[in-house]
């Protein structure tokens, strides 16, 4: 087993998938009949789902699947090991786009189902920058992001630029989409009730006052009648502009080599 103080003292070695911990360990006559690291991580992923991250916990998890803690330790090193897990296999839900499509439709395709994982799964964003993220979903997601920009014809010392701008926008779009959902839910409100009384909690505020005036014109122009079609606008824009953006700097590289810095 690989300890914690073991991966502190080299954390670049900190990964489920490294070391050779991947295969799942034969079962010992002694261990729950049924019990295996696939039965494992969904049940991680469900207690995720219900409970949040900071709940999380291996005596929570064990108790949810009815064993002993420490049969759990039979399957992973340590909870981070369930974590990283539980995080590759939420990403087995981003549905690669078909090769043959238009790079655009791929990208917009590709994008959407990301933002959608990021949704259900709010736990997910927090640790995405805490693991290697290499586990065979991960990577999955990863070739398909690196083969749609490619097929915009970029060249490939600017393909890493657009990939982050792309795919760091509905990272970033994805987890304030989620959380905002997760609270509307943990208040026992709809998203159109939570927005309409955070909106007059701060309309309330003098000191506010400027503010919401200078946001409301704003605010009326976007439309949607509810807030999730105001996700949907503001996410398919977004979208748009960087696959505007992505054409435009294309364009002016296939005009005049060299002269996007």
């Amino acid at each position: 087993m690989v300890s914690a103080a073991d991966r502190v003292k080299n954390p670049a070695r900190t990964s489920v998938w490294l070391d050779g911990r991947v295969p799942t360990r034969s079962r010992r006559s002694d261990q729950p009949a049924g019990l295996d690291r696939e039965r494992i991580t969904a049940a991680s992923v469900r207690l995720l789902d219900a409970e949040g991250l900071a709940r999380f916990s291996m005596r929570r998890l064990a108790a949810e699947l009815n064993v002993t803690a420490m049969s759990l330790y039979w399957y992973v090193d340590t909870k981070d090991d369930l974590l990283e897990l539980a995080l590759d296999s939420v990403h087995a839900e981003i549905a690669p786009p078909a090769t043959d499509a238009d790079w655009r439709d791929r990208l917009r395709e590709l994008a959407t189902s990301y933002r959608g994982m990021l949704v259900r799964h709010t736990w997910a964003s927090a640790l995405a920058g805490n693991f290697l993220n290499i586990g065979p979903h991960s990577l999955l997601f990863s070739y398909a992001v690196q083969d749609i920009i490619r097929a915009t014809g970029l060249p490939l010392r600017h393909q890493p630029g657009a990939m982050s701008a792309v795919f760091q926008f509905v990272y970033g779009f994805g987890t304030i989409e989620g959380h905002i959902v997760q609270r509307s839910a943990a208040a026992g409100l709809s998203q159109d009730d939570f927005y309409r009384e955070s909106l007059g909690t701060i309309s309330a505020q003098p000191q506010l006052k400027d503010l919401m005036e200078a946001s409301k014109s704003m605010i009326e122009a976007r439309g949607g009648g509810t807030v999730e079609e105001m996700w949907e606008r503001d996410f398919t824009f977004a979208l748009d502009l960087l696959i505007a953006g992505i054409e435009a700097m294309r364009g002016r590289t296939e005009r005049s080599p060299g002269s996007v810095q």
